[in-house]
């Protein structure tokens, strides 16, 4: 396993993070099965646990809390906040009132008196980044957070946020966290540059490309992902973006043969290789998963192997751009734009 030094705050992480968004209701992982997949990822080195607590309503962080008993000062554990936990109104976003409320609530979920990240799920245009950093700066100084950072916000949010910090003296975010994979590049553009700017730790999530870059996904296939049967939508070959996916899987397939890799390989070694990114969140469902996944963990991929990679989807490129969840809301509510 490698391990990189997470944005300014001198922690040193492996470059493979272990996701919990599996665990629970929404994987089907069981306590027991998510308790061996955190055993077989610490063995192998991975010191990084993320989790959310939206994920399975909660259920995630409490089977985190129970398979990391008794190691916790062994464990980088962030947790994120801000999506909605329920029906009532304000128990989403990321002012004051929730994120106070929702961090005891994640503490007692995970039985832990701190977290060492905690990370705002999504950008909270009801919210000002005064308010929401001067929350988290008291929380941080209350002992209960150790540092905070972002999640899927879009470039010119981060670079607000880290004017906010400097304007008001508070904290600042230390790291985001956006989706990034051979199919989905978009955030080289503008993302992956502004975090190397503020010197950001960035931790990627869904690499592997919510299964399309498993391995399982391939033409002529029937695709049975745990995604697929999630949103079916994603995986419909019907859909155009879907299809040029699907050539781009047959392509990259054979980039990974000829390397004498793995799909996953392949993937999780394009993520890890570009030099703004701290780690790649892995989100197994099973050991089997693990496992699979943990084999790229020394995998560097020479020159020329991603130069085909880029062959085959340009840098800067989302195949799939309407998934992006970083997307300002003017260009998905009307009234926004017009007068």
């Amino acid at each position: 396993m490698q391990y990189r030094t997470m944005g300014p705050t001198g922690v040193r992480v492996s470059t493979l993070a272990l996701g919990a968004m599996n665990f629970g209701a929404i994987g089907r992982t069981t306590q027991d099965e998510a308790t061996a997949i955190v055993d077989a990822a610490l063995e192998a080195g991975i010191n990084l646990i993320d989790t959310a607590d939206m994920y399975s309503s909660g259920e995630s962080e409490e089977m985190v809390g129970k398979a990391i008993a008794g190691r916790r000062d062994d464990i980088v554990l962030a947790t994120k906040a801000g999506m909605p936990m329920g029906e009532e109104l304000n128990h989403q976003g990321s002012s004051r009132r929730w994120l106070v409320t929702e961090l005891e609530n994640s503490l007692r979920r995970l039985g832990v008196d701190h977290v060492d990240l905690y990370q705002i799920h999504r950008w909270d245009p009801r919210t000002t980044d005064e308010e929401t950093l001067s929350a988290l700066t008291d929380l941080r100084r209350a002992g209960k957070i150790r540092s905070f950072g972002s999640s899927t916000f879009p470039a010119y949010r981060i670079v607000q946020a880290q004017w906010a910090a400097r304007e008001h003296h508070l904290g600042r975010y230390v790291t985001e966290q956006p989706s990034y994979s051979v199919l989905q590049r978009g955030i080289e553009t503008h993302v992956l540059p502004v975090t190397a700017e503020y010197g950001l730790g960035v931790l990627a999530w869904s690499p592997l490309a919510s299964g399309w870059l498993s391995g399982a996904v391939r033409r002529g296939r029937e695709i049975t992902t745990n995604r697929s049967a999630l949103l079916p939508q994603r995986f419909d070959p019907a859909v155009p973006s879907n299809r040029a996916r699907l050539d781009a899987v047959e392509r990259l397939a054979g980039v990974a043969d000829e390397a004498g890799l793995t799909m996953i390989q392949l993937a999780l070694g394009f993520v890890t290789a570009h030099p703004a990114v701290t780690s790649a969140l892995i989100g197994p469902r099973t050991l089997d998963h693990l496992h699979a996944q943990l084999a790229a963990a020394d995998t560097v991929l020479p020159a020329d192997v991603l130069d085909a990679i880029d062959a085959v989807v340009a840098p800067g490129t989302d195949l799939a751009p309407h998934e992006k969840f970083d997307t300002p809301p003017a260009l998905l509510d009307p009234s926004l734009r017009r007068r």
